[in-house]
């Protein structure tokens, strides 16, 4: 019961965490596009909309557990991303949080490795068909 527990907490927590993260793409996406322009890459509206919409397949293979090893590993690669792209070494001198939101990602990201090996536990498991 306990093992069950603590899987479905997790899941829940990758879910909550990746579901808040889409909410606020899809309520703020010129804002997002900003911040995604902020670092010189190309396109940033459409790169907007590809996070929120990856990010909202994230939640549900986390809620349902459908996918769940796949989209766990496929998350971990895109926190790594997120902590390079956005928080890397080059915006440490500017200020030193950016180096603790560099490091968080790697807690995340260790995390999601731990889920993708272990995978969404036997319990609240919608069955992929076959």
């Amino acid at each position: 019961m306990a093992r069950t527990t603590a899987v479905l907490l997790g899941r829940l927590i990758f879910g909550c965490v990746f579901l808040m993260a889409t909410y606020f793409k899809f309520t703020g996406m010129e804002a997002t596009a900003g911040y995604i322009a902020s670092i010189g890459f190309p396109l940033p509206l459409v790169f907007a909309w590809l996070a929120a919409f990856f990010e909202l397949a994230l939640v549900v293979a986390f809620f349902t557990g459908i996918l769940f090893s796949q989209a766990a590993v496929l998350a971990a690669l895109y926190v790594i991303f997120l902590a390079f792209a956005f928080h890397g070494p080059g915006t440490w001198a500017a200020n030193q949080a950016e180096f603790g939101f560099f490091v968080d990602h790697f807690s995340f990201f260790a995390g999601l490795m731990f889920a993708a090996a272990h995978g969404p536990g036997d319990k609240l498991v919608i069955k992929w068909p076959r």
